[in-house]
């Protein structure tokens, strides 16, 4: 006998959403969740007296519309504005690029007048090529089966939908598309611009949570992956939730609960029961037992199948494949708070673009030889930092005339070179962290009056992310698509019955998509149905 129909590990974004269709549809549904609050890494916590932030996840942009319609995510109070400018790229020079509606192309043109003419092409095919991708996003990519039976017969149908998306493409479209999925980042930037804060604007893109060059081959893809995103129905568009990320994943936990999920924190997950060769439940890490139909996973693939299946549980050829499931985003992650706005040598006092993402990163050779110093000492001795202040835009982070500010950074090796441990460094990256922003905001560390410190292993320890890979695996061209999270299991389903994956290392991959619940859910309703109707 279950005690529910559905239980699903992890009260991340994808496992509540999950759980709110399929509670939609009828089935009993349990979400366990280790950490004391519902969200996974879309949180919104206090990390210094009266000083609250979006802890993890930082900015919005990819979840999909049709997630927030369906779930009714608005009536549960989340509101999403848009930055009243999207990017902020100062040199260190005293140049600058600001970017946002009615702003790009004059910015562009005070820079460049080639590059100015060059933009509106590129942006057009980029956004092109955006369309295409936000039609695979919330479908099942074509996934490959052995023998003949009626899931190989889905799957052609599958993969001829996928065609039919695709022959939609003009010759032209389809050779973008390619390069896109296949070229470097740096490469294309390079052909089409002369001018590196306008690479940079783009190519900071390839690099945000992917522990690589710009010019590594693929990064292209990583760039087009933050570009199908929209905000209140404008694409390429990022903002701010009212009340940080965890407004969003508040909103998410009412709306399956008002359909009768039930979601429990503090309750952790320990192992998988497997019985038969079919997932039957979980044991919590206080002892107890849910049985359940079916199991949906919100956590990492490598984690799952190397820490939570019993021994002996999974073919073989699997287990060793799953092993190489490469995570590390080069991310090291902070939030502080601020006495007083930062001011930019390059646009100094206050203004839109201390709105927008700032990036510290002028060129796609500076992003380049991050990646190199990471890989050699361990983290980049001049970062990639973006800087977010949203309480420009949202009071109820921080007390009245003082503000609270996100500090997503780039490169940090996940593992650090003859075994040092983040635990005796993350001070002294932290350090660096704010002196790099200083050198473009003298004054910046002076105003600094608390700080939240997560490096890659604090990301792995607090929220699971292994190696501090905010995707759940990294978005290369041999972990996208049919191959994510392995060939033969982009469909949702595990190698064993009964078994699910819903959260960022399937298909469509990182970020708050919410994608990856929604298609999962699709999958276990359907093997639901199937399962009624056999009987």
């Amino acid at each position: 006998m279950s005690d529910t129909d559905v239980v699903i590990i992890g009260a991340g974004h994808n496992g509540l959403t999950c759980a709110a269709y399929l509670a939609m549809a009828g089935l009993r549904v349990k979400v366990v969740e280790r950490r004391k609050v519902v969200g996974g890494a879309a949180v919104t916590e206090e990390f210094q007296p009266g000083f609250r932030n979006s802890v993890a996840a930082y900015t919005v942009s990819l979840l999909n519309p049709k997630v927030i319609a369906d779930l009714r995510l608005h009536d549960h109070g989340l509101r999403i504005v848009e930055r009243r400018a999207q990017n902020f790229l100062p040199a260190p020079d005293g140049r600058y690029l600001l970017t946002g509606e009615g702003r790009t192309a004059a910015s562009v043109a005070g820079l460049s007048e080639r590059d100015a003419g060059a933009l509106g092409g590129f942006m057009r095919e980029l956004e092109e090529i955006a369309d295409v991708i936000r039609q695979f996003v919330l479908r099942a990519p074509p996934n490959l089966v052995e023998g003949f039976g009626l899931n190989a017969a889905h799957e052609i149908v599958n993969a001829i939908g996928s065609a039919g998306i695709l022959r939609g493409l003009s010759l032209e479209q389809q050779r973008s598309l390619l390069d896109l999925f296949t070229r470097s980042a740096g490469d294309m930037l390079d052909d089409r611009f002369e001018i590196d804060l306008v690479k940079a604007l783009f190519g900071f893109d390839a690099i945000v949570g992917n522990y690589a060059s710009p010019y590594a081959a693929g990064s292209a893809y990583v760039m087009l992956h933050h570009a199908f995103g929209e905000v209140n129905g404008k694409k390429g568009v990022w903002g701010h939730a009212i009340g940080g990320m965890g407004a969003i994943t508040q909103a998410m936990a009412a709306a399956a609960r008002a359909r009768g999920a039930e979601i429990e924190t503090d309750a952790g997950v320990c192992e998988v029961i497997v019985e038969r060769g079919r997932a039957a439940g979980v044991v919590l890490d206080d002892g107890r037992t849910i049985r359940a139909k079916y199991v949906a996973a919100n956590v990492n693939p490598k984690l799952l199948y190397t820490r939570l299946l019993p021994a002996g549980a999974l073919p073989a050829a699997f287990l060793n494949r799953i092993k190489t499931w490469r995570n590390g985003s080069g991310t090291f992650r902070m939030n502080v708070a601020l006495e007083a706005l930062p001011s930019f040598s390059a646009l100094p006092g206050a203004g839109d673009h201390l709105s927008a993402g700032i990036i510290i990163a002028p060129g796609l050779g500076y992003m380049d030889r991050a990646w190199q110093d990471a890989r050699q000492f361990g983290w980049s001795r001049e970062p990639v930092v973006e800087v977010l202040i949203p309480s420009v835009i949202d009071d109820s982070l921080a007390p009245s005339g003082r503000h609270v500010a996100s500090l997503f950074c780039q490169h940090v090796a996940p593992q650090l070179p003859d075994g040092a441990s983040w635990d005796d460094h993350r001070d002294e990256v932290a350090d660096l962290m704010i002196a790099t922003v200083d050198l473009y905001a003298p004054g910046f560390a002076a105003s600094v009056i608390g700080r939240q410190i997560l490096s890659p292993l604090d990301l792995e320890r607090e929220f699971g992310l292994l190696g501090g890979d905010i995707f759940h695996g990294a978005l290369t061209l041999n972990q996208l698509f049919s191959a994510r999270p392995m060939l033969g299991h982009a469909d949702y389903r595990g190698p064993l019955k009964g078994l699910y994956h819903c959260g960022s290392g399937a298909h469509p991959g990182g970020g708050v998509t919410g994608a990856p619940g929604h298609n999962a859910a699709r999958t276990i309703l359907r093997d639901h149905r199937a399962l009624f109707a056999r009987r």
